[in-house]
Protein backbone atom coordinates (compact mmCIF):
# COMPACT_ATOMS: atom_id res chain seq x y z
CA UNK A 1 0.00 0.00 0.00
CA UNK A 2 1.14 3.74 -0.56
CA UNK A 3 2.50 5.98 2.15
CA UNK A 4 1.81 8.97 -0.29
CA UNK A 5 2.50 10.32 -3.59
CA UNK A 6 4.95 12.08 -5.07
CA UNK A 7 4.28 14.66 -8.06
CA UNK A 8 6.90 15.27 -10.50
CA UNK A 9 5.73 17.84 -13.02
CA UNK A 10 2.63 18.03 -15.25
CA UNK A 11 4.15 15.56 -17.35
CA UNK A 12 4.10 12.46 -15.30
CA UNK A 13 1.74 10.80 -12.52
CA UNK A 14 1.90 10.98 -9.22
CA UNK A 15 4.21 8.30 -8.00
CA UNK A 16 3.65 6.40 -5.30
CA UNK A 17 5.85 5.93 -2.11
CA UNK A 18 6.25 2.61 -0.98
CA UNK A 19 7.78 3.26 2.20
CA UNK A 20 9.77 5.64 3.74
CA UNK A 21 11.88 6.94 6.87
CA UNK A 22 14.52 9.20 8.00
CA UNK A 23 17.22 7.30 5.65
CA UNK A 24 15.34 5.77 3.01
CA UNK A 25 12.58 5.90 0.75
CA UNK A 26 11.49 3.18 -1.71
CA UNK A 27 8.94 4.59 -4.80
CA UNK A 28 6.69 2.34 -7.55
CA UNK A 29 9.29 4.00 -10.48
CA UNK A 30 6.21 4.28 -13.13
CA UNK A 31 7.07 2.38 -16.45
CA UNK A 32 8.27 4.70 -19.41
CA UNK A 33 10.50 6.73 -17.20
CA UNK A 34 14.16 6.71 -16.92
CA UNK A 35 15.85 6.40 -13.63
CA UNK A 36 18.38 8.32 -13.60
CA UNK A 37 20.12 10.58 -16.86
CA UNK A 38 20.46 8.54 -20.00
CA UNK A 39 23.98 8.30 -21.01
CA UNK A 40 23.25 9.55 -24.70
CA UNK A 41 20.79 12.15 -24.13
CA UNK A 42 20.35 14.33 -21.44
CA UNK A 43 17.37 16.04 -22.27
CA UNK A 44 15.31 13.22 -21.56
CA UNK A 45 13.06 13.26 -18.44
CA UNK A 46 14.57 11.09 -15.81
CA UNK A 47 13.40 10.17 -11.87
CA UNK A 48 16.01 11.89 -10.19
CA UNK A 49 16.87 15.13 -11.98
CA UNK A 50 12.61 15.44 -11.54
CA UNK A 51 13.22 14.81 -7.55
CA UNK A 52 16.33 16.92 -7.51
CA UNK A 53 14.37 19.83 -8.88
CA UNK A 54 11.55 18.54 -6.83
CA UNK A 55 13.90 19.54 -3.53
CA UNK A 56 15.48 22.66 -5.12
CA UNK A 57 11.98 24.62 -5.55
CA UNK A 58 10.32 23.44 -2.19
CA UNK A 59 7.66 21.58 -3.55
CA UNK A 60 5.07 19.92 -0.92
CA UNK A 61 6.44 16.40 -1.02
CA UNK A 62 9.85 17.49 0.30
CA UNK A 63 8.76 19.81 2.71
CA UNK A 64 6.48 17.26 4.19
CA UNK A 65 8.86 15.25 5.54
CA UNK A 66 12.48 17.75 5.72
CA UNK A 67 13.98 16.28 2.63
CA UNK A 68 16.85 17.59 1.27
CA UNK A 69 19.16 14.51 -0.62
CA UNK A 70 17.98 11.93 -2.38
CA UNK A 71 20.29 9.03 -4.64
CA UNK A 72 18.94 5.89 -5.82
CA UNK A 73 20.92 2.65 -5.02
CA UNK A 74 20.20 0.93 -8.01
CA UNK A 75 18.24 1.34 -11.51
CA UNK A 76 15.63 -0.05 -12.99
CA UNK A 77 15.20 -0.21 -16.98
CA UNK A 78 13.30 2.85 -18.40
CA UNK A 79 10.25 0.52 -19.58
CA UNK A 80 10.42 -1.29 -16.23
CA UNK A 81 8.29 -0.63 -13.45
CA UNK A 82 8.46 -1.16 -9.60
CA UNK A 83 10.46 -0.96 -6.45
CA UNK A 84 13.08 1.52 -6.04
CA UNK A 85 15.45 2.05 -2.86
CA UNK A 86 16.64 6.39 -2.42
CA UNK A 87 18.59 7.01 0.24
CA UNK A 88 18.00 10.29 2.46
CA UNK A 89 21.52 10.46 3.20
CA UNK A 90 25.21 9.62 2.13
CA UNK A 91 25.66 7.44 4.78
CA UNK A 92 22.75 5.37 3.77
CA UNK A 93 24.03 5.25 0.07
CA UNK A 94 26.97 4.30 0.83
CA UNK A 95 25.23 1.06 2.86
CA UNK A 96 23.09 0.63 0.58
CA UNK A 97 24.91 0.69 -2.45
CA UNK A 98 27.65 -1.74 -0.57
CA UNK A 99 24.24 -4.31 0.08
CA UNK A 100 23.59 -4.36 -3.46
CA UNK A 101 27.56 -4.75 -4.68
CA UNK A 102 27.78 -7.51 -2.42
CA UNK A 103 24.87 -9.29 -3.17
CA UNK A 104 22.91 -9.26 0.30
CA UNK A 105 19.41 -8.16 -1.70
CA UNK A 106 16.86 -10.50 -2.67
CA UNK A 107 15.28 -9.13 -6.47
CA UNK A 108 12.09 -10.34 -7.30
CA UNK A 109 10.48 -9.47 -10.69
CA UNK A 110 7.05 -10.33 -12.10
CA UNK A 111 7.39 -11.18 -16.08
CA UNK A 112 4.92 -11.72 -18.41
CA UNK A 113 6.61 -13.95 -21.05
CA UNK A 114 5.59 -15.54 -24.79
CA UNK A 115 4.81 -19.16 -24.29
CA UNK A 116 6.41 -21.17 -21.69
CA UNK A 117 9.43 -22.89 -19.77
CA UNK A 118 8.94 -26.93 -20.05
CA UNK A 119 9.42 -27.00 -15.97
CA UNK A 120 7.84 -25.29 -12.98
CA UNK A 121 11.46 -24.00 -11.92
CA UNK A 122 13.92 -22.87 -14.41
CA UNK A 123 17.41 -22.24 -13.34
CA UNK A 124 19.57 -19.98 -15.92
CA UNK A 125 23.46 -19.48 -14.85
CA UNK A 126 24.09 -17.90 -18.32
CA UNK A 127 27.24 -15.23 -18.93
CA UNK A 128 26.02 -11.86 -20.24
CA UNK A 129 28.15 -9.52 -22.51
CA UNK A 130 27.51 -6.35 -24.49
CA UNK A 131 26.11 -7.25 -28.02
CA UNK A 132 28.42 -6.59 -30.43
CA UNK A 133 27.26 -4.84 -33.26
CA UNK A 134 23.88 -3.33 -31.21
CA UNK A 135 25.00 -0.39 -28.62
CA UNK A 136 22.48 -0.85 -25.30
CA UNK A 137 21.76 -4.45 -25.95
CA UNK A 138 22.78 -7.63 -24.00
CA UNK A 139 23.93 -10.99 -25.42
CA UNK A 140 24.63 -14.24 -24.16
CA UNK A 141 28.89 -14.13 -24.38
CA UNK A 142 30.18 -17.68 -22.90
CA UNK A 143 33.81 -16.55 -23.90
CA UNK A 144 34.13 -12.60 -22.38
CA UNK A 145 30.67 -12.38 -20.45
CA UNK A 146 29.91 -11.72 -16.86
CA UNK A 147 28.52 -14.24 -14.28
CA UNK A 148 24.77 -13.87 -14.31
CA UNK A 149 22.10 -16.14 -12.48
CA UNK A 150 18.29 -16.26 -13.09
CA UNK A 151 15.65 -18.13 -11.19
CA UNK A 152 12.44 -18.82 -13.07
CA UNK A 153 9.37 -19.78 -11.08
CA UNK A 154 6.13 -20.12 -13.40
CA UNK A 155 3.05 -18.53 -11.20
CA UNK A 156 0.42 -18.87 -13.79
CA UNK A 157 0.37 -20.79 -17.53
CA UNK A 158 -1.78 -19.40 -20.38
CA UNK A 159 -2.56 -21.28 -23.72
CA UNK A 160 0.43 -18.98 -25.31
CA UNK A 161 2.11 -16.83 -22.14
CA UNK A 162 3.07 -17.84 -19.23
CA UNK A 163 3.26 -15.60 -16.04
CA UNK A 164 6.44 -16.02 -13.62
CA UNK A 165 8.32 -14.57 -11.06
CA UNK A 166 12.28 -14.27 -11.54
CA UNK A 167 14.52 -14.08 -8.87
CA UNK A 168 17.90 -12.54 -10.23
CA UNK A 169 21.28 -13.28 -8.21
CA UNK A 170 23.54 -10.63 -10.10
CA UNK A 171 22.03 -7.81 -11.99
CA UNK A 172 23.91 -7.41 -15.30
CA UNK A 173 22.28 -5.38 -18.13
CA UNK A 174 19.30 -6.44 -19.39
CA UNK A 175 19.98 -9.94 -17.44
CA UNK A 176 16.26 -11.04 -17.46
CA UNK A 177 15.56 -9.86 -21.00
CA UNK A 178 18.51 -12.11 -22.25
CA UNK A 179 18.28 -14.98 -19.93
CA UNK A 180 14.23 -15.76 -21.08
CA UNK A 181 15.08 -14.64 -24.60
CA UNK A 182 17.68 -18.00 -24.50
CA UNK A 183 15.11 -19.94 -22.66
CA UNK A 184 12.59 -19.64 -25.60
CA UNK A 185 10.30 -16.95 -23.64
CA UNK A 186 10.58 -13.45 -24.08
CA UNK A 187 8.73 -10.74 -22.62
CA UNK A 188 5.25 -9.79 -23.75
CA UNK A 189 6.49 -6.17 -25.43
CA UNK A 190 10.06 -6.80 -25.68
CA UNK A 191 10.61 -5.85 -29.23
CA UNK A 192 13.85 -5.80 -28.80
CA UNK A 193 14.33 -9.51 -27.63
CA UNK A 194 11.83 -10.96 -29.98
CA UNK A 195 8.75 -10.59 -27.77
CA UNK A 196 5.27 -9.65 -29.26
CA UNK A 197 2.98 -6.94 -28.00
CA UNK A 198 -0.27 -8.47 -26.53
CA UNK A 199 -3.34 -7.75 -28.36
CA UNK A 200 -6.50 -8.01 -27.10
CA UNK A 201 -7.76 -9.30 -31.13
CA UNK A 202 -4.69 -12.40 -30.46
CA UNK A 203 -7.22 -13.62 -27.47
CA UNK A 204 -10.90 -12.26 -27.55
CA UNK A 205 -13.04 -14.45 -30.31
CA UNK A 206 -14.31 -12.13 -32.59
CA UNK A 207 -12.78 -8.99 -31.80
CA UNK A 208 -14.35 -6.39 -33.86
CA UNK A 209 -11.18 -3.92 -34.97
CA UNK A 210 -11.78 -0.41 -34.61
CA UNK A 211 -11.36 2.18 -37.48
CA UNK A 212 -8.45 3.97 -35.38
CA UNK A 213 -6.82 0.57 -34.95
CA UNK A 214 -5.65 -1.16 -31.91
CA UNK A 215 -3.16 -0.50 -29.25
CA UNK A 216 -1.44 -3.19 -27.35
CA UNK A 217 -2.68 -4.19 -24.13
CA UNK A 218 1.06 -4.53 -23.14
CA UNK A 219 3.22 -2.86 -25.67
CA UNK A 220 6.43 -2.41 -23.44
CA UNK A 221 9.12 -5.00 -21.91
CA UNK A 222 6.34 -6.81 -19.29
CA UNK A 223 8.51 -7.00 -16.54
CA UNK A 224 7.99 -5.32 -12.88
CA UNK A 225 10.33 -5.32 -10.09
CA UNK A 226 7.72 -6.34 -7.71
CA UNK A 227 9.74 -7.83 -4.25
CA UNK A 228 13.07 -6.15 -2.73
CA UNK A 229 14.39 -7.41 0.43
CA UNK A 230 17.49 -5.95 2.48
CA UNK A 231 18.34 -5.05 5.22
CA UNK A 232 17.54 -1.84 7.01
CA UNK A 233 20.66 0.35 6.36
CA UNK A 234 20.38 1.79 10.43
CA UNK A 235 18.23 -1.08 12.21
CA UNK A 236 19.58 -4.14 10.44
CA UNK A 237 16.25 -5.93 10.26
CA UNK A 238 14.72 -7.04 7.17
CA UNK A 239 13.06 -4.54 5.15
CA UNK A 240 10.20 -6.39 2.37
CA UNK A 241 9.48 -3.94 0.04
CA UNK A 242 7.06 -4.64 -2.32
CA UNK A 243 5.18 -3.12 -5.68
CA UNK A 244 1.42 -3.52 -6.74
CA UNK A 245 1.19 -4.57 -10.29
CA UNK A 246 0.25 -1.76 -12.67
CA UNK A 247 -2.58 -1.29 -14.47
CA UNK A 248 -1.14 -2.44 -18.06
CA UNK A 249 -0.19 -5.83 -16.51
CA UNK A 250 -3.06 -6.14 -14.70
CA UNK A 251 -5.09 -5.42 -17.58
CA UNK A 252 -3.29 -8.11 -19.66
CA UNK A 253 -3.74 -10.53 -17.22
CA UNK A 254 -7.64 -9.82 -16.86
CA UNK A 255 -7.60 -10.58 -20.26
CA UNK A 256 -5.45 -13.60 -20.58
CA UNK A 257 -7.30 -15.15 -17.46
CA UNK A 258 -10.83 -14.28 -19.64
CA UNK A 259 -9.72 -15.68 -22.72
CA UNK A 260 -6.42 -17.49 -22.48
CA UNK A 261 -7.13 -20.14 -20.94
CA UNK A 262 -5.02 -19.79 -17.98
CA UNK A 263 -5.05 -22.13 -14.80
CA UNK A 264 -3.61 -21.31 -11.74
CA UNK A 265 -0.50 -22.92 -10.34
CA UNK A 266 -1.51 -25.16 -7.09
Amino acid sequence: MSVRTIRLNANWPEVNVIYEDDVLMAIDKPAGLLAAPDRWDKSRDNLMDLLHDGIKVGREWARKTGITYLANAHRLDVDTSGVLVLARTRETLIALVNQFSQRQTRKVYLALMGGGPEKETTDIELPIGPHPIRPGLSVVDRNNGKQAHSIVRVLERFSRHTLAEVEILTGRHHQIRVHLQTLGCPLVGDRLYGGKSLLLSSLKPGYKMKAEGEKPLIGRPALHAWRLTLAHPVRGDELLLEAALPKDLTVGLKYLRQYGHGRVRE
